[in-house]
């Protein structure tokens, strides 16, 4: 669990401030190219054996709504799949089957042991000023509190600087942390670290505003992490809008007084898998073209957006190939990975079972940030791989792709990628609106348009195929 901070910050943040570097990152290209790559890249004629099968991608994606209604299969049929539950495990099974059915080849579940955290009942409200009930869920991984749950006066604070200048004040209290959304890795460190600082102070409990935009009184969970051989404290968000309310309060100087009532409790670890699937390459079938999205979700809402559809999107892309009898060069690799919210767990066992083949992935694309409009697609790897994946991506401009942003990965592709020097890139929905119901019970199908869908899936496909058909490997 070292390595999950910066992790997440590289996938939630990294790949998100793409559009604000890409002049920089275009000078950073040209310079870096040599004059050889220069005069290699200058033409795209190479793309023309390619234009007819980019079509028919396109036109297959596009022609109707099969992605968005397997996305609404998963998430009515499954729901929620938080690591550990029986809806995790029936979904897995579900996409195995369904694999099968699609005629991808070499389906099969890669066992993971995975956290297994239960959320039980909760609630928080404040009894002083009159009774308040506070939009509230606790925090992935939190402790419970004691029966009969725990009622203290709230001390607000903005910041941890703020907090350590407050120390004195924090001891016995339950500790709000009121630091309004800016960017999700600017803003993220207040849930994952908020309990041990608080903690640390004395607080007896911490409450943190939702990462994520004012939206309509929507708590946002995610992951807590706590200092080892520290009493751990009971960690939950609250609604921006409560929050406000408690810090308006404060400010005038009226003690608040809140309960807060939490059954969390861990489990011991338990058995799941990622899922795989593959269309075997024609001529190059050891060398491996990886994408995919995580299967498992909050335990809220129906995991629509984080991570169903990047699942069915990149799943869409192999069942597209299958369907048009396109059979690249290379092996193109379907993973839905577990265990990617609280744990990492098969990001991490993925790197581990394949370790000795990391050296024969060339290509990796995860989708994980949703597919809202307008979507971008990220790349990190050599300016001359930039090049390449940039002439390819032409391709796909009547789908609104005009451009290639300069960072491109994601959690469960990046500890292959970071052993191997793997070229990745990543389908990036817009993140206003992702950030809204990301993590919260909004995250449902209604709120993704199934052209958005399409588009994702048929962006994806060409991508991938031409990556894993074109004569030369991506140049690390």
């Amino acid at each position: 669990m070292s390595r999950t901070p910066s992790r997440r910050r590289v996938h939630a943040g990294g790949l998100r401030a793409w559009a604000g570097a890409s002049v920089v990152a275009a000078c950073v290209v040209l310079v870096g190219l040599s004059s050889a790559d220069s005069r290699a890249q200058t033409s795209h004629t190479w793309l023309n054996a390619y234009r007819g099968d980019a079509a028919r991608l396109i036109k297959a994606a596009q022609g109707d709504d099969f992605a968005y209604r397997r996305l609404t299969e998963l998430t009515d049929t499954f729901g929620a799949r938080l690591s550990g539950s029986d809806n995790l495990k029936r979904a897995i099974d579900w996409a195995v089957d369904t694999m099968k059915a699609d005629g991808l080849e070499n389906v099969h579940a890669e066992p993971v042991m995975v956290a297994h955290w239960v959320r039980g009942r909760e609630s928080a409200e404040i009894v002083d000023p009159p009774q308040h009930t506070i939009a509230m869920l606790g925090l992935g991984g939190s402790v419970g509190t004691p029966r009969g749950g725990i009622e203290a006066d709230v001390l607000t604070v903005g910041t941890f600087d703020d907090l350590q200048a407050r120390s004195a004040e924090a001891r016995g209290r339950i500790v709000l942390l009121n630091a309004a959304f800016t960017t999700y890795s600017d803003t993220v460190t207040f849930r994952t670290n908020g309990a041990r600082m608080a903690a640390q102070h004395g607080a007896v409990a911490v409450l943190v505003r939702s990462v994520g935009p004012v939206g309509l009184r929507t708590p946002h969970t995610g992951s807590v992490q706590y200092l080892p051989g520290q009493t751990p404290i009971p960690a939950a968000a609250i609604a921006a809008e409560d929050a406000n309310r408690i810090a308006r309060l404060t400010a005038r100087g009226r003690r608040v007084r809140v309960r807060l009532n939490m059954e969390a409790r861990t489990e011991r670890d338990t058995e799941s898998a990622n899922v795989v699937g593959e269309i075997r390459g024609r001529e190059r079938p050891d060398e491996i073209v990886l994408l995919g999205g995580h299967i498992d979700s909050w335990d809220v809402g129906a995991g629509a957006s984080d991570d169903g559809v990047g699942c069915i999107v990149t799943w869409e892309a192999l069942r597209l190939m299958k369907v048009l009898g396109l059979q690249p060069r290379r092996t193109v690799r379907l993973v839905l990975f577990t265990n990617e919210e609280n744990g990492f767990g098969g990001a991490e066992a993925y790197a581990a079972r394949h370790k000795d083949a990391v050296g024969k992935h060339v290509f990796a694309l995860e989708a994980d940030s949703g597919v809202f409009a307008p979507a971008a697609l990220g790349f990190s790897g050599s300016p001359a791989a930039r090049t390449v994946v940039g002439q390819i991506a032409t391709l796909v401009s009547s789908l609104g792709f005009t451009s290639v942003g300069p960072t491109g990965g994601g959690a469960d592709i990046g500890p292959i990628a970071e052993v191997g020097d793997v070229p990745t890139m990543a389908y990036l929905g817009e993140t206003a609106k992702y950030f809204v119901i990301h993590h919260t019970a909004a995250d449902t199908v209604e709120r993704i348009a199934p052209d958005e869908v399409s588009r994702a899936a048929a962006a994806i496909a060409v991508m991938t195929y031409v990556v894993a058909d074109m004569p030369d490997r991506l140049p690390r």
